[in-house]
């Protein structure tokens, strides 16, 4: 596991490669699947949750869209100090995991959804139809067909 040193100066260390990293090299580490830690540099207290949350108020704070609306915020609050809490932990844990698992699924009838909405997309295919429908009828279309058959 990569160990990673907060020091008091805010600075994070990186211990396996000798380096000081920022904020968007921890993100690099979440991205590529490495495992590391956070530690503080005096107490070795883990500090990876404080540093995540900071990665993700700071994405969220990008204007690129957002994952954490305000709804979604509100609701997560009034779930701390619930009896309930530890189950909507778990709760959100294998619901992220799962859209994970079955994420290029989910891509992939997103863009059929999306490609069956998109109106140049329609048009194409209702031209074709036309198309198709009008050569039925038309004797110079029929013989082009079977000539290019041939």
């Amino acid at each position: 596991m990569r160990i990673l040193r907060k020091y008091t100066n805010r600075r994070l260390y990186d211990t396996s490669r000798s380096c000081y990293v920022t904020l968007e090299d921890v993100k690099q580490l979440v991205m590529n699947g490495e495992t590391f830690q956070v530690q503080d540099s005096k107490t070795g207290q883990d500090l990876t949750r404080n540093i995540l949350l900071q990665i993700i108020s700071e994405q969220e704070a990008d204007g690129g869209g957002t994952l954490l609306t305000n709804q979604v915020l509100q609701q997560l609050i009034r779930f701390y100090g619930d009896s309930m809490q530890g189950m909507m932990s778990q709760y959100l844990e294998q619901s992220i995991s799962a859209f994970l698992e079955h994420q290029d699924r989910i891509r992939d009838q997103m863009e059929t959804m999306m490609g069956a909405a998109n109106p140049l997309t329609m048009m194409n295919k209702l031209t074709d139809q036309n198309m198709a429908f009008w050569n039925m009828f038309n004797p110079a279309a029929k013989q082009e067909g079977e000539k290019e058959d041939k």
